[in-house]
């Protein structure tokens, strides 16, 4: 007999919580169900920060005018992509946040993997990533995919190791007290540089990226140093003219 997935439910409601008994958090509803909170309350002037700092890096290029957004969750910022005059669509390995997405997005979702998008060769302008490329296990193989369905370039968003903020959750899981980033990896700029590298060699390209979630107290809410609680990085393709 075959392995046997377990899956959790709520026995009042007949709820299915645990996505095919997965541990990452966004197959469980437990923390699904609130993500949008979180951009609502804490997290909401980190947001303002991160949405115009990858604004900034992405106007430049005027190519750019439908993109999909891969790892897109409940489409926070999925839906905000037109407000820069961007087109966007979306893609989530997670039933879960999807759910919770086809109900807040005015625009086409798909249930997929990032490392086998279901597009065709240059199907969007860009592929953007916002905290989410930090969960996949071959980022080598994703970029190249991205490359592959987006046309002329590549967003990322990401939440920096280069911070005080990663200890802290490191010593929070230790203690059980924070299950989201346990299947993450940190990227500095430069080592995700290093990887984009890996995956585009021999394509012609530019690079630039911007820094932010810096403390309040501080006289720069962005800056070109590789410190700060998030980083925005945007890969031009310029073979692709």
């Amino acid at each position: 007999m075959g392995n046997i997935t377990k899956q959790k439910f709520d026995l009042a409601t007949g709820e299915l919580r645990n996505w095919q008994g997965r541990k990452e958090w966004f197959f469980n509803r437990d923390h699904t169900d609130t993500y949008e909170l979180w951009y609502e309350g804490r997290y909401k002037r980190a947001e303002i920060w991160q949405k115009k700092i990858i604004g900034d890096l992405v106007r430049p290029d005027p190519r750019v005018k439908t993109l999909l957004e891969f790892g897109c969750g409940t489409t926070r910022f999925t839906r905000w992509w037109h407000e820069i005059g961007i087109q966007a669509s979306g893609g989530d390995i997670s039933p879960f946040m999807l759910g919770q997405g086809v109900h807040l997005f005015d625009g086409d979702l798909v249930l997929a993997d990032s490392h086998h998008m279901p597009f065709r060769d240059h199907t969007f302008d860009a592929l953007a990533f916002i905290t989410t490329f930090e969960y996949y296990r071959d980022p080598v193989k994703v970029i190249r995919e991205a490359v592959r369905v987006g046309k002329y370039g590549v967003v990322f968003g990401m939440m920096n190791r280069n911070s005080p903020k990663v200890v802290r959750r490191r010593v929070q899981q230790v203690f059980g007290k924070n299950p989201f980033y346990i299947t993450a990896t940190f990227y500095t700029p430069k080592k995700l540089i290093a990887i984009i590298d890996e995956a585009l060699a021999g394509r012609d390209y530019d690079i630039r990226w911007r820094a932010t979630g810096l403390p309040k107290w501080f006289p720069q809410q962005e800056w070109n140093q590789p410190y700060g609680d998030f980083f925005g990085l945007y890969v031009q393709l310029r073979d692709t003219e």
